[in-house]
């Protein structure tokens, strides 16, 4: 088999870098290509043709070299001004669904190295023209495109399923914990143990702790919470559950972060504590919601004008990333965007608590104010109706849910690798054809 021919874009294609000013533009009826995958709109074209469009500045800045998307586009439409079009002169010789194959296939080999500079890391037109792409025949070019359009359809359809699949998974983790906090996951389990002690008895034990601290001077006499109403009970309870407020169970507190600004560097330099944020929270959802990483590190000056919570601490975040929730693997400090709590008796109770904070999630989001920033205070968090099983029953609940939980995100790790495969698919699939000519 004959080696194809290595030919120059520039010797085969015209390059026009784009006309629109990406946020001057008017939405109109004409597609506007821009660096992210999605189109915009704008309200007049500047080409009526089939093009490769090439972003002409890194996709992550910060000096570093990056192309996420090459695309293709074909009909009227507007590109914006950090893009160049690249449009071969003939389409009998070089097809630009081919083209657009080869170089988004291949981006990281034959265009990123080519970017250049130091803050502002861009591509050039001229060094564009210059890329050498492999050109079979016309007839060649267009079976490759056909083979990958099919394999494209399929990974599409595969990839539907998949999201469908791990949007069921949610909707069972979700479901999985509104029963959780009704106590009908464990229904069975307070049949085969009617004489369980009633949860007004554990309530009564955990008054008894706070009113200990309060005499010892260690906390501070909180002012009483009010009885719950009717009204504000969602559902009912099984026989030995009480409703009472959240902050009833144990001890909220907000973190500190008095000094501002917060990302001083000041804080920071030469730190050993570490300080975490609602983004590590977050992110702990990935891991089980254990929170592995954080922000930055204190120094002694950023621990002084913060406080330290213990590993193992549940977190509860309630601005920005409202009701996200996990728990420190690490003694670590947080703002005052994060309220920590800490349980006085049952070790089992910080975790049905996070239970019942992301099954009311929805609930808690409608406190906070319509605004960019938004958050919740403690009161709020404080104030909340809480449906509170037996000592013995939250063991068995955590037992029973985190069971099914961890048999759910092995079945999404599952179904995000069959993911995986089917993307690698398509790219084997390219760099076959391209490699072996």
């Amino acid at each position: 088999m004959s080696k194809w021919q290595q030919v120059k874009i520039g010797e085969l294609c015209r390059i026009e870098k784009g006309k629109t000013g990406i946020q001057k533009a008017i939405p109109g009826n004409y597609p506007l290509v821009v660096t992210s995958k999605e189109r915009k709109s704008h309200n007049d074209y500047q080409f009526d043709t089939s093009a490769v469009c090439i972003p002409l500045v890194s996709s992550t800045g910060h000096g570093k070299k990056s192309l996420k998307n090459i695309h293709y586009q074909e009909g009227k439409f507007a590109l914006g001004t950090i893009l160049c079009a690249v449009i071969p002169n003939d389409f009998q010789i070089l097809n630009p669904r081919f083209l657009h194959l080869f170089l988004h296939q291949n981006k990281d080999k034959v265009l990123v190295p080519l970017m250049r500079g130091a803050a502002n890391v861009s591509l050039s037109i001229k060094d564009i023209k210059n890329v050498e792409i492999p050109l079979p025949t016309i007839d060649i070019q267009e079976k490759i495109i056909q083979k990958f359009e099919k394999i494209d359809t399929d990974v599409n359809i595969i990839n539907k399923q998949l999201t469908k699949q791990q949007t069921y998974i949610q909707k069972l983790r979700q479901q999985i914990l509104q029963e959780a906090i009704q106590g009908k996951l464990t229904e069975e389990w307070r049949r085969q143990n009617p004489d369980v002690e009633p949860a007004s008895e554990l309530l009564k034990r955990i008054k008894a702790e706070k009113e200990k601290l309060v005499e010892e001077g260690k906390i501070k006499k909180g002012k009483p919470l009010p009885p719950i109403k009717e009204e504000e009970k969602p559902f009912e309870l099984p026989d030995g559950w009480v409703w009472c407020r959240l902050g009833e169970v144990g001890l909220f507190n907000r973190g500190k972060s008095k000094h501002r600004p917060r990302n001083d560097e000041k804080l920071f330099v030469n730190g050993k504590y570490p300080f975490v944020q609602t983004g590590d929270i977050a992110q702990s959802k990935l891991t089980n919601y254990n929170i592995y990483t954080c922000t930055g590190y204190y120094n002694d000056y950023g621990l002084n004008q913060s406080k330290m919570w213990r590993a193992g601490t549940l977190c509860i975040t309630i601005a920005a990333n409202i009701a996200e929730t996990g728990f420190l693997t690490f003694n670590a400090c947080f703002p005052d965007s994060v309220v920590g709590f800490k349980s006085l008796t049952n070790e089992y109770l910080p975790k049905h608590i996070r239970f019942f904070i992301e099954a009311t999630k929805n609930e808690l989001l409608k406190y906070a104010p319509a605004t960019a920033q938004k958050n919740i205070n403690l009161g709020i968090i404080n104030k909340l109706a809480f449906p509170l099983p037996p000592e013995r029953e939250i063991v068995k609940i955590t037992e029973k849910v985190e069971n099914i939980i961890n048999q759910s995100i092995e079945l999404q790790e599952q179904t995000e690798k069959n993911g995986q495969y089917a993307d690698k698919l398509m790219q084997v699939v390219l760099r076959e054809a391209f490699e072996s000519n």
